[in-house]
């Protein structure tokens, strides 16, 4: 094989350069699937290179049980199948795509998730409400003007709303409620019939789902408010179109209510400046953008076309610049729960050591496990600060509900399965909740916490000593330098006592 010339070096490093700055956002929505490809240029902007949008109405293939149906989910699917064409080959790190309320709210979510990334070509992360509201709000900030002040953005999408008060690209207060366009106008609009009985109902449903949040708000405030996403563009454009206001406002949005009441039907409707697909579901869109202005006590309200995928984006092309917010994040929680941060570091630098050394036997992610490896073991301990009897349990219950900035749904099971395994009586049932492809990892990522906490029991700054360790599938050994385990009788003994345990999870540990 012949070597290449500086020359082609230098143009291939460029290449490869550009390329890790160039990413994918997909956002699986309740009512539409996009794509957005974008570069960070040298300078700090972001080029946007292609948007891909299709209309999916996820949220109509939900059953009474909460199943999604066969013909949705084939929908989805060949639109996925068309979205992986565009990134095609692409390093996972580079794509990320998100699952919102529909898929969050699906018994066979997971199911569908399987043939989802088939198709794509990458996974799929199911996202929380909140994870949800942050993503959009980091869109917003970065696409409108920065001025100061707090400011308000409400996003009405097809199966939520997402509402978030920040300042500057800091969040204050973020929620995600139950009501969206789809959902709305299936539940009472039914038929397509769009009366004033109806829009009386799907309002007062609206303004009973803002209770939770209409005092907090209100007593916050905001200097400035701003909608994004489908429904909220739709009404701003109507409203221009017809030179009925230039910007969303209640006035402006009883007049679009009153004109939808004339023609009464979605088959009817007609409004100049309202593109075809977005004619079945304006109805639901519209009584809860007009509940939220008047619960609220928006006087006016700007558009911002950025969302969900922008902010996706934005999330990504931070990672690459290193402004991760996962890390961010479980240093907050450090910090909150009072981790003993000496400790954790040593327990983290040892775990990802033994990582390094039996990943390729156990055929382990080396990208992707030393991050939640660490990362568990930089948390393992907050639940001390509930108690100390059982606190891998507190630790792993804070991990899994706790709203966590920047971690999936599944990613936060992850890490609470890790945690929650450390420690007392392993079980291959801690993994069951996981999905299929990541229960293996898992399990020998929380050996491996299991091991760094057991070496590193009694709390000392002194360093370990090179350990040799091998393993395979059902054998793990550690072997240390001559005499060091005598003269640490406790170690000696934690370790006899991790062998006892992890033999009942098939695991022969070897320690000499």
């Amino acid at each position: 094989m012949a070597l290449a010339g500086p020359g082609e070096l230098e143009y291939e490093e460029k290449v490869n350069d550009q390329r890790e700055r160039v990413v994918a956002g997909v956002d699986l929505g309740s009512n539409s699937f996009h794509m957005i490809v974008a570069r960070l240029e040298a300078d700090g902007r972001v080029h946007v290179l292609d948007r891909l949008r299709e209309t999916v109405r996820l949220a109509t293939g939900l059953d009474e049980q909460r199943r999604l149906s066969g013909e949705v989910a084939e929908r989805a699917l060949g639109v996925l199948q068309r979205f992986g064409q565009r990134v095609a080959g692409w390093p996972h790190s580079s794509v990320w795509a998100v699952g919102t309320n529909t898929l969050r709210q699906a018994k066979n979510g997971t199911e569908f998730l399987e043939r989802a990334e088939v198709a794509l070509g990458h996974p799929i992360e199911i996202i929380s409400g909140h994870e949800e509201a942050r993503l959009i709000y980091l869109c917003v900030s970065h696409s409108v003007a920065d001025e100061p002040g707090r400011h308000l953005v409400v996003d009405v999408g097809g199966g939520s709303t997402e509402f978030v008060i920040g300042e500057r690209f800091e969040t204050q207060v973020l929620d995600s409620l139950y009501m969206g366009s789809v959902a709305f106008t299936n539940r009472f609009f039914p038929g397509g019939v769009v009366s004033r009985e109806n829009f009386r109902r799907a309002e007062i449903a609206a303004a009973l789902e803002l209770t939770s949040i209409r005092e907090q708000y209100r007593k916050l405030g905001w200097q400035r408010a701003t909608g994004c996403s489908g429904t909220a563009l739709a009404v701003q454009e109507v409203l221009r179109a017809n030179k009925w206001a230039d910007s969303i406002t209640l006035e402006g949005l009883k007049r679009i209510k009153q004109e939808l009441l004339v023609q009464g039907h979605v088959t009817k409707i007609s409004l100049r400046g309202l593109e075809a697909d977005r004619v079945p579901v304006f109805p639901g869109g519209v009584a809860i953008l007009k509940a939220t202005f008047e619960s609220l006590g928006i006087d006016r309200m700007l558009t911002s076309t950025g969302a969900l995928r922008e902010g996706i984006v934005y999330e990504l092309l931070g990672r690459v610049t290193h402004e991760d917010v996962k890390e961010r994040t479980i240093r907050t929680f450090a910090e909150r729960y009072k981790v003993d941060k000496a400790q954790a570091a040593r327990v983290a630098e040892t775990a990802v050591a033994l990582f390094r050394e039996v990943c390729v036997d156990l055929e382990l992610d080396p990208n992707l496990d030393p991050a939640v490896l660490e990362s568990a073991a930089s948390v393992h301990e907050i639940g001390l600060s509930i108690a100390y009897a059982g606190y891998h349990k507190h630790s792993a219950y804070i991990l899994e509900h706790a709203d966590m900035p920047g971690f999936a749904r599944d990613e936060q099971l992850l890490l609470a399965a890790v945690v929650r395994a450390h420690r007392r009586r392993m079980s291959r049932e801690l993994f069951a909740r996981l999905p299929k492809a990541r229960r293996k990892s898992a399990f020998y990522l929380g050996l491996l916490l299991r091991l760094s906490v057991r070496l590193h029991h009694s709390r000392s700054a002194e360093p370990l000593p090179t350990i040799r360790v091998t393993a395979d599938k059902t054998n793990l050994s550690l072997i240390f330098p001559t005499g060091w385990l005598e003269e640490r009788p406790l170690t000696r003994a934690d370790l006899d006592e991790e062998a006892e345990l992890v033999r009942g999870v098939g695991i022969a540990l070897s320690v000499r």
